[in-house]
């Protein structure tokens, strides 16, 4: 039995030497490529030779006389420029091949390699045997043949076979017809016979040896090929080949008449799922996700984008049953304790020449706005949608300039002293007056930058345009009250927030009593130790720390537990429904009672009626905030506003 499979496999392994092995389309075509950059090389030593011959003939015949006119100097010379012309036509084919890379180019390479190979061969024989007539060695024939063991590099057998063929024919030729001078026939003597079956036996090894290194070469090339393509967890294309199929998709599309539509897929509540069975178990589920996602769209586009997040390019008719499919194959894929849903965007194809990727973002936004939205998990991106989408890449855009240009407002909405309604103080709110879309409300464009993580940008914006007009409020002795800044969790992740604050702080000269810092509370979720010293230092250089939002998470009393703060701002929130609420009065009074425990200030916004003035006027809140007093207001209209009487300037702001 043993000795049968080392039987087998020495068999396998000759066959395999001798090029009997299947080659995949990429291997082939880089096996081709490379022969015809040989033809090239070649086919310039073939030019350069010929010009060179032509040149020297020139000397030698018409120079010197032997040659008295043109017909015989181009009957005398026919052989050069035939072997020139072909040269020069193989470099242009060679050159015009690898730029262009057409299939109809592809298809003839070899005709053309060996039509080329086998006019040079042809002439180093007709050479070759006029030399050894006249008693001269076959140089010109044995460098013809390198020619064309270099130029048709195919397979081992292919060259074993041509290489001892051409050598025997010659040879055969030789000994039937070669005569010299006298007419005596001339024969091949054995030394020269050793020599010349050496250097054939030599050169069919060459040729064996480069067949194999361009076939590793092109085997490595493609597992590389492959791996650059190719998502190494699931075995999905990547987003770089989906591009390229669905480019080639979508014109195919083009001459059926096929409406398309493209989908992305995110796993709901992959998270769990990846923290309760780990990083093993949320890989096998992404790998079963892209063989669910093969089995159901067979021969379309399709890909892993990232993390839990898939994409296809699929027929618009009867794509929700295959999306249907998978939702019910993920569902069921844990019978265990972790929920497991999809959440699948849709966006026809409106333009099959538009680029897949950003294609591919339609579907995308459509996918998220599915978020926390049970009932329902797929969505088609519509008109509305598609104006959301565009005014979101707008904002993501133009922010930088928007900021550079002066389009970034700031505005002051006031907040007043409970007890007498006088002006302690405002907060400042960003506005976006574009000049190409008109006003932006602060819901258009803080949330997409939240999300994209460019808030920091807007935030560090309000901070110095704050500072620069107190400093000329200063300058100008204006009136001048403090003003409250707004800091989020991604402000102390994307810069250094207290670092920023300190820098326009010195650069404006601006005393620090004028600046408070409101945190919200989705801030303090994450770094307590970061954010808890960050909160020391700003409050061991003066500035007053404010609470903001609270009662709008789920976490509020742990913030209080963890967090020191001067001032309780309270959410809006509980000011919703307030009439008649009972509840509603007795959890703001009990958190103004606790505020006052911990020995912190307090303030409400959202204050719209003279109701929840007097109830918070009695239940002891310090400062009050809302439209009751006044909505968010440029610096000169509050000016304005202190100059007729409207608002009165308070003597104290602590």
């Amino acid at each position: 039995m043993e000795n049968g499979k080392k039987h087998h496999g020495i068999i396998e392994s000759l066959m395999h030497g001798l090029g009997f092995y299947h080659d995949t389309p990429y291997v082939s075509d880089y096996q081709r490529e490379a022969n015809v950059r040989s033809t090239i090389y070649m086919s310039v030593v073939i030019i350069v030779l010929e010009i060179w011959m032509l040149i020297r003939n020139v000397k030698l015949n018409v120079l010197t006389g032997k040659c008295t006119s043109f017909g015989m100097f181009l009957q005398y010379t026919k052989n050069y420029w035939i072997l020139l012309f072909v040269g020069l036509a193989t470099l242009i084919y060679g050159l015009i091949f690898l730029k262009s890379r057409r299939k109809g180019l592809r298809k003839i390479s070899d005709i053309w390699i060996t039509l080329f190979a086998g006019i040079c061969l042809y002439f180093g024989m007709q050479t070759s045997f006029s030399d050894f007539s006249r008693g001269r060695m076959i140089i010109c024939f044995l460098t013809m043949i390198l020619y064309v063991a270099c130029l048709l590099i195919w397979r081992p057998y292919i060259s074993i076979f041509m290489l001892t063929a051409i050598a025997y024919g010659f040879y055969q030729w030789i000994d039937h017809f070669a005569v010299d001078k006298q007419g005596n026939p001339v024969h091949v003597s054995a030394g020269d016979q050793i020599n010349y079956i050496t250097f054939f036996i030599s050169l069919i090894m060459v040729a064996i040896s480069i067949c194999h290194q361009r076939h590793r070469e092109a085997l490595k090339a493609e597992s590389l090929e492959i791996a650059a393509i190719t998502d190494e967890l699931t075995g999905l294309p990547n987003m770089s080949r989906f591009s390229q199929l669905a480019t080639d998709y979508l014109e195919e599309s083009k001459y059926t008449n096929t409406e398309l539509i493209y989908l992305f897929f995110n796993i709901e509540n992959f998270q769990t799922f990846n923290d309760r069975f780990g990083y093993n178990g949320g890989n096998k589920l992404l790998r079963s996700m892209g063989q669910i996602i093969r089995e159901n769209f067979p021969g379309e586009p399709y890909a892993r984008q990232s993390d839990d997040h898939f994409v296809v390019l699929t027929k618009f008719e009867g794509y929700d049953l295959k999306v249907g499919a998978v939702r019910n194959s993920i569902k069921y894929q844990n019978k265990e304790e972790v929920y497991l849903d999809i959440k699948v965007g849709a966006y026809r194809v409106k333009d099959p020449d538009a680029d897949p990727r950003l294609e591919v973002d339609h579907a995308r936004y459509a996918a998220n706005l599915l978020k926390n939205r049970e009932e329902e998990y797929i969505r088609e991106y519509d008109d509305q949608m598609d104006k959301d989408y565009r005014l979101r890449q707008y904002v993501l855009n133009n922010i930088d300039k928007a900021i550079k240009e002066g389009y970034i407002k700031v505005y002051y909405q006031p907040v007043v002293w409970s007890n007498d309604g006088e002006l302690c103080g405002c907060e400042a709110l960003a506005r976006w007056d574009d000049p190409d879309v008109g006003f932006l409300s602060p819901g258009k464009f803080i949330p997409v930058l939240e999300e994209c993580r460019q808030i920091h940008k807007l935030d560090r914006c309000v901070y110095e345009t704050v500072c620069k007009k107190m400093r000329d409020c200063l300058d100008n002795n204006l009136p001048i009250f403090p003003t409250s800044l707004n800091f989020s969790r991604l402000d102390f992740e994307l810069m250094d927030a207290v670092g920023e604050l300190e820098k326009l702080v010195e650069k404006y000269q601006i005393p620090r009593k004028y600046l408070h810092v409101e945190i919200t509370e989705s801030a303090l979720s994450n770094d307590i130790e970061g954010l808890q010293k960050s909160m020391r230092i700003l409050r061991e250089r003066g500035y007053s720390i404010w609470l903001d939002d609270f009662g709008s998470g789920y976490s509020s009393m742990n913030v209080l537990k963890d967090y020191k703060f001067d001032l309780l701002k309270i959410d809006m929130v509980f000011l919703k429904n307030f009439t008649g609420n009972d509840n509603a009065h007795k959890i703001i009074k009990s958190i103004l009672d606790l505020a006052k425990e911990l020995g912190m200030m307090t303030l409400t916004e959202g204050v719209e009626t003279q109701e929840a003035v007097d109830f918070l006027q009695g239940a002891g809140c310090g400062r009050l905030q809302g439209y009751f007093y006044g909505k968010p207001m440029t610096y000169e209209e509050i000016y304005a506003k202190l100059q007729d009487g409207t608002y009165r300037l308070a003597s104290e702001f602590i």
